[in-house]
């Protein structure tokens, strides 16, 4: 039975198929990206090699060779292949094919890999049905999953397979799979007439977002829609690739200036307390295919920095908006995005912690570096006590308030004040609480002074 990883080597069948169906990698020295994984001298690169492949779960984004990798293994491998939906199949056809894979062993001595595509579609149940079979060797299985493993497999599962993790390809990636298609006469766009322009190439590159299949097939309907220019020649021009990927080109280049630029604007407008200005400067940047990860870093960032204390929530939604990220990926991510944008936006600001660690930072840099005082130093190994190690510590659960005055800095360490509350937002409660503590801690100095005998130094 032919399935998506037997590729004809005739042209002619060849052709019906989409491009990037046709461009699949016939060898791993086709194969583009993921060289943390299977690059010279990598693990999984021989275990591919020798036909050693164990049960592998890989993780990533759409179109950055999941199921090319999966083919490849489909095209060198001496084992028995299967191609199993994770859709349209239920427990009985797991049954099925585990029975006759432990059928295939016995009778031939022949395995089975199972390749599994959108793995993360299986119910608990069908990966439960897997378990036994995958431990005791009867079927060697890779899933593919667009989803974090960690939450979308059973764990269970996950430890009898070892996990890839894929990253998006980048931009010349992307552009280098496009002028491989070009240049193929055989399986790619090679024997066609027509020429591309550098702009609409970009274009396409810088809009799949990592996705070599998106890529692809953009530029087989690109040349498709070719048109003829003045000479008479067919071009696939700026025009036409926007038409085939349904994008605008946007001047924004990951890399340049440009890049800079807006994602300055974003931060400003968001620092600056204006939720449709950084929503715009959102829309741009995603609509001109910016790595979501890249804005989710940001989105962390600014919350501590600019927000920071005055609204403590903000970085707790950052964090979720950037775990979103990798968990939904595009477009749903751009919803937890703008989320997070507007309410960074819209909160309180103090860059308070940001002002803390900087002054500290200056004094650790500035001045001598200060022993550890003898109080606070670790008294939990043995013979630390003879070394003074914890003396004199006091413990501010055996006061009343829970706080007693002590020196927590070494002599001369410090300069000035480090953090200086704003009294804006949740920092006017953090404000009140640190002029309590000082009243306390003062009345309990006045305590000590009242308490001693008369002449006591």
């Amino acid at each position: 039975m032919r399935s998506l990883f037997d590729q004809s080597t005739e042209a002619a069948s060849s052709a019906v198929m989409p491009l990037a169906a046709r461009m699949r990698p016939r060898d791993l020295t086709e194969f583009v990206g993921q060289e943390h994984l299977v690059g010279e001298g990598t693990a999984l690169r021989r275990a591919l090699e020798e036909d050693r492949v164990p049960s592998l779960i890989l993780f990533g984004p759409p179109g950055s060779g999941k199921s090319t990798l999966a083919a490849l293994v489909a095209r060198q491998t001496r084992s028995h292949f299967v191609n199993f939906s994770a859709v349209t199949s239920g427990v009985a056809d797991v049954r099925r094919v585990v029975a006759e894979a432990a059928q295939r062993l016995s009778i031939d001595g022949r395995k089975t890999i199972l390749f599994v595509d959108e793995i993360h579609r299986f119910n608990k149940a069908q990966q439960d049905a897997f378990l036994p079979h995958v431990e005791n060797g009867t079927v060697t299985l890779i899933g593919a999953t667009t989803e974090n493993p960690f939450f979308s497999l059973n764990t269970p599962l996950l430890s009898r397979a070892r996990l890839y993790r894929f990253e998006a390809l980048t931009t010349e990636q992307v552009r280098h799979v496009l002028d491989r298609a070009l240049a193929d006469p055989e399986f790619g766009l090679g024997g066609q007439r027509f020429r591309v322009d550098a702009a609409a190439l970009e274009h396409l590159a810088d809009t799949a977002n990592g996705d070599c299949r998106m890529a692809l097939n953009a530029l087989d309907v690109a040349a498709q829609a070719a048109r003829l220019d003045g000479s008479g020649e067919r071009v696939v021009d700026l025009a036409a690739a926007e038409e085939a990927v349904q994008r605008r080109s946007l001047s924004y280049d990951r890399d340049g200036d440009n890049h800079h630029d807006v994602i300055s604007a974003y931060i400003k407008s968001m620092r600056g307390s204006d939720p449709d200005a950084a929503v715009y400067w959102l829309a741009r940047m995603l609509e001109a295919g910016e790595d979501p990860r890249f804005v989710a870093r940001r989105l962390v960032i600014q919350a501590a920095e600019d927000v920071g204390n005055a609204d403590p929530q903000a970085l707790v939604l950052a964090t979720a908006a950037a775990h979103a990220v990798e968990y939904v990926g595009m477009p749903e991510a751009q919803i937890p995005l703008a989320q997070a944008t507007v309410y960074l936006a819209t909160a309180p600001k103090s860059n308070s912690a940001y002002v803390a660690i900087d002054r500290a930072r200056q004094d650790v840099r500035e001045r001598p570096p200060a022993p550890v005082p003898p109080a606070l130093r670790s008294a939990a190994y043995p013979g630390a006590a003879q070394f003074g190690h914890g003396e004199g510590y006091k413990y501010p659960h055996d006061y009343p308030a829970h706080i007693v005055q002590q020196e927590y800095l070494p002599p001369g360490a410090k300069s000035q004040p480090y953090y200086e509350p704003s009294g804006l937002g949740f920092e006017a409660e953090i404000q009140r609480r640190m002029e309590k503590l000082r009243k306390v801690l003062a009345a309990e100095g006045r305590a000590e002074e009242e308490a001693q005998p008369a002449g006591a130094a």
